[in-house]
């Protein structure tokens, strides 16, 4: 999976944001947390954080306040972000495969044995990320969420099986 410090570090910071709303050091409606503030608990770029957070605004996830006391604000509760969102928002594409659509292909033009191994793993990583949220992470419900296939689908013929 191609998932560059670009997607990671606008995860990190979203999270530090939940995480501080969850403590109540701030509120959707109260103080704005400062990209300052986010780089030093984090130990990011307070100047890669701007070009983030630029994105971030533009897809809907972070409202920005200007003037002193500004900052930025979750723009919907913790609970209602997926953390695909986000890394969507920092234009990371969630991908497993070198192929690209259009593209020549994976060799010389023509597809690779392995290349639906490679998407159908980009499709479930995906997933996974659309289905945990900020407070999922900010509250440590993580661990135990990617499970094995259950047997049903482990028996059904290939085409049964995507059908489920």
């Amino acid at each position: 999976m191609r998932l560059s410090t670009r997607g990671r570090y606008a995860v990190m910071a979203m999270v530090e944001m939940a995480a501080r709303e969850a403590r109540g050091e701030c509120a959707t409606d109260g103080r704005p947390v400062t990209l300052g503030d986010i780089a030093a608990a984090q130990h990011l770029s307070v100047a890669y954080l701007e070009q983030l957070f630029g994105r971030l605004r533009r897809a809907g996830l972070v409202a920005s306040a200007r003037g002193p006391g500004g900052g930025y604000r979750l723009a919907r509760p913790a609970a209602e972000i997926p953390i695909a969102e986000v890394v969507e928002a920092a234009d990371e594409p969630i991908v497993a495969t070198r192929c690209e659509d259009g593209g020549p292909g994976c060799l010389a033009g023509h597809r690779c044995l392995t290349h639906d191994l490679w998407a159908e793993l980009g499709a479930q990583i995906r997933l996974f990320l659309a289905g945990m949220t900020l407070a999922d992470v900010v509250d440590g419900r993580i661990m135990g969420r990617a499970c094995p296939p259950g047997p049903a689908q482990e028996d059904a013929p290939p085409a049964q099986a995507a059908a489920q």
